[in-house]
């Protein structure tokens, strides 16, 4: 088991960000799929917690199999996918499962991710948030700097870049060095990550590859949401709802998926029992063993979808205004 902590600062206020998440979510997601790809959304609805009070629950399948490193390739099915639950009570969110008897997969049988996540107005000094003498062990703290921390070179767009975007809706950016310590106003994303693989010789090559692509995705996300800025500015949390349902459906359509061959079993929702619901990232379950075939054949990717994705409902509404 391998935990870590990252600290993601923003030019924003939390409930600022509140909306550019949801915005920024949705978006890159449609952007990123493309046909058997991407992230498909299962189930989106509101859930009540019994201490967190109303909340938003999500289940997703990420469509992994052309993604995945050749030598993970290598050890799963040509369709894999993994399914995300996430329990969001802002400014508090949970995702993944750490529950022993989650479904478990034949060829990643003991796979587990949970994300615990807090936010708050600050710059990130705010110590022992997550109370870790709840945790086992100890944990390495990371600050990830969106301006300045390097992302994969396949991954960056100079529009997409803090150091020099300048957003003329609030008039924040481009970020300086230093820029943490003078910046008004700021939040913080508070992030605890414990991933989890017990298959012996491979444990801590596939736990420490899965913190360097969260790491990625929360650098990459951040930023997006920060020099989107000026897309989602101003929306209400209705607004941005309707673009989230409008997006998926869209997305869901591009996926365009055939019934797949390998079927996940269903988890229940989080019992009043639990003050902090886990959720689980399974793995595709069959009856048969799964049929294990070459690295799928390289195929020509889809351009990349507009910088500005205007949907039918948003495109009425900046119209009339």
């Amino acid at each position: 088991m391998l935990v870590k902590e990252y600290r993601i600062c923003m030019p924003l206020t939390t409930e600022e960000y509140r909306v550019g998440q949801l915005y920024t979510i949705s978006k890159h997601s449609h952007q990123e799929s493309e046909k058997g790809e991407g992230v498909e959304v299962v189930r989106n609805e509101p859930h009540e917690d019994p201490v967190h009070g109303p909340g938003q629950f999500t289940e997703k399948r990420v469509h992994l199999s052309s993604k995945l490193p050749s030598w993970a390739r290598a050890v799963t099915p040509r369709i894999f996918y993994i399914t995300e639950k996430a329990w969001n009570y802002y400014p508090y969110t949970i995702t993944g499962d750490s529950r022993p008897l989650s479904p478990q997969c034949s060829f990643l049988p003991k796979f587990s991710i949970y994300i615990e996540t807090k936010y708050e107005d600050n710059c990130g000094d705010s110590e022992n948030i997550f109370h870790s003498n709840k945790i086992l062990g100890d944990h390495e703290v990371s600050f990830l700097d969106i301006a300045f921390d390097e992302i994969p070179e396949r991954y960056y767009r100079s529009l997409e870049d803090p150091r020099f975007f300048s957003s003329a809706k609030t008039g924040r950016g481009p970020l300086r060095e230093g820029w943490r310590q003078h910046t008004k106003p700021i939040m913080c994303s508070y992030k605890l990550v414990t991933v989890k693989f017990e298959v012996w010789g491979l444990q801590t090559r596939v736990e420490q590859f899965v913190h360097k692509v969260i790491r990625d995705i929360l650098l990459i996300g951040h930023r997006q949401a920060f020099t989107w800025v000026d897309e989602w500015c101003g929306m209400t949390m209705e607004e941005v709802r309707q673009y989230e349902r409008e997006t998926q459906e869209a997305t869901n359509e591009i996926i365009g998926l055939v019934a797949p061959t390998i079927s996940v079993s269903e988890v229940g929702h989080p019992t009043a029992t639990h003050s902090a619901p886990a959720s689980a990232p399974s793995t595709p379950l069959s009856d048969e063993a799964p049929d294990f075939l070459a690295p799928p054949k390289a195929r020509p990717r889809k351009k990349s979808a507009p910088e500005t994705l205007t949907l039918p409902a948003l495109r009425e509404r900046a119209s009339a205004e």
